[in-house]
């Protein structure tokens, strides 16, 4: 594992490539990352570093969602901060990489709190509206606050332990104190609704890279530490698990529903991520094989799909902008040959075949009904709003008249690279599911 970690260092010099070239390379890790062969538990061990089967796809998302990031870019490849930029991309792109690889619990908080400084240099650098800076410091002091009972938490099994791996008997304990500061970090990254504000805050006032890191990667971190955590105390889910179970079941219905009073694209797109992320945070705390294999498979359909859409809104943004459904009403008069990516990923975002969302939520629902015979009721809800939410993006955007005087544009080719790019490995994963059953 450590020739990858020294790949990405040794990348440092494409500060001052050519932005393709930069592109190139991360294209060349994939490739090389995907031949890496996984165990049930972690293998390729090599200074604390290791890769396991929960690991290996959520590294593989982060390689291909920071190329992506650049391809999305165009318009600051031609500004003269084109460098610095491709740098805070690289930065955030090695931190994550270190997170989703290390076997260690105190070098994983340095660096999931490390990734915060790049992130919010985007936001600050390269946000649209003089409102990134609050939005900002909300990302900031949720994390941070949060974070610091897991540091705490970190340095007692040190003291009466003597090991922060993942691998230690920790031995046993029935505290509340304890589920709660090795969880609450995980849960705001999540983030689980009530302590969401900071999300559509940061989702708006981020530039395009920024929301596709946020929603893509950044969220990922706390559907991780939760699987990580949970073979730790298992005790503590099995008992403690329905008190974040009741919010999450509950916070989904609510927030399907206030994504229906939403007036902004991006800002929908983020709420929506918050439903979907409940859902996963559901299947985990079922504790069963299905619910933790749809929790994993909606972090990674999850992060294509919600990247892809914020793609969308941008390619809107840059032609109108606005980000208001009042003035992007009518798209398919004004970009008829992007209406159907429109309307693949709106389907895919409400978990239609043949996307792995689609496999992941069916997973998810029957993990739930094992946990509670009464989520049924529950699951009908969440499962009608979100389709709701998903076909009020795609009717409010393509449908109705257009207020310009012409009535058709063409897009770009690299436009609709970047969104096959995110569209092929939502259908491919969904082929090739089989090796859960081994």
């Amino acid at each position: 594992m450590m020739k990858y970690i020294l790949y990405l260092v040794f990348l440092t010099p494409g500060f001052f490539l050519i932005w393709y070239e930069y592109q190139f390379f991360m294209l060349c890790l994939i490739f090389l990352f995907s031949l890496i062969s996984t165990g049930v538990f972690f293998g390729t061990l090599s200074f604390s570093f290791g890769v396991d089967f929960i690991s290996y796809g959520l590294i593989l998302l982060t390689l291909m969602i920071s190329s992506l990031m650049t391809l999305a870019s165009s318009k600051i490849l031609i500004m003269m901060s084109k460098s610095f930029f491709i740098s805070m991309n690289l930065s955030l792109c090695f931190c994550l990489v270190i997170v989703f690889s290390l076997t260690n619990m105190f070098f994983m908080y340095m660096y999931f709190e490390f990734s915060l400084v790049p992130l919010m240099i985007l936001i600050f650098g390269w946000g649209y509206q003089p409102e990134r800076l609050i939005s900002g410091l909300y990302l900031f002091f949720y994390t941070l606050f949060a974070s610091l009972p897991l540091l705490l938490i970190i340095l007692f099994f040190y003291v009466y332990c003597g090991s922060v791996f993942f691998d230690t008997n920790f031995g046993s304990c029935n505290f509340f104190i304890i589920h709660f500061c090795l969880i609450f970090a995980f849960l705001v990254k999540l983030p689980m609704f009530m302590v969401h504000f900071w999300l559509p805050k940061a989702h708006v006032e981020a530039p395009v890279s920024g929301s596709m890191v946020l929603a893509g990667l950044m969220l990922k971190i706390g559907g991780y530490g939760i699987i990580r955590f949970m073979f730790i105390y298992e005790n503590f889910f099995m008992k403690y698990s329905y008190f974040w179970y009741s919010f999450s079941l509950i916070g989904s219905i609510l927030v399907s529903l206030i994504c229906l009073i939403q007036g902004d694209m991006k800002c929908l797109i983020a709420y929506s991520s918050i439903a979907h992320m409940g859902m996963s945070l559901m299947g985990l705390l079922s504790m069963t094989k299905l619910g933790l294999m749809g929790a994993y498979f909606m972090m990674l359909g999850h992060g294509l799909c919600s990247s892809g859409l914020f793609c969308l809104a941008n390619i809107c943004y840059e032609r109108m902008l606005s980000r208001s459904f009042y003035v992007n009403k009518g798209l398919m008069i004004y970009m008829p040959s992007m209406s159907l990516i429109w309307f693949i990923f709106c389907c895919f975002n409400m978990s239609c075949p043949p996307s792995i969302n689609f496999i992941s939520e069916v997973f998810i629902l029957n993990s739930m009904l094992y946990y509670w015979d009464n989520s049924f009721f529950f699951i009908f809800m969440i499962s009608f709003f979100s389709a709701c939410f998903s076909f009020f993006l795609f009717s409010y955007s393509q449908h109705g008249k257009f207020h310009y005087l012409y009535s058709c544009l063409n897009c770009n080719i690299r436009e609709y690279l970047l969104m096959i790019v995110h569209l092929l490995p939502l259908i491919f994963l969904m082929m090739n599911f089989s090796f859960i059953f081994n």
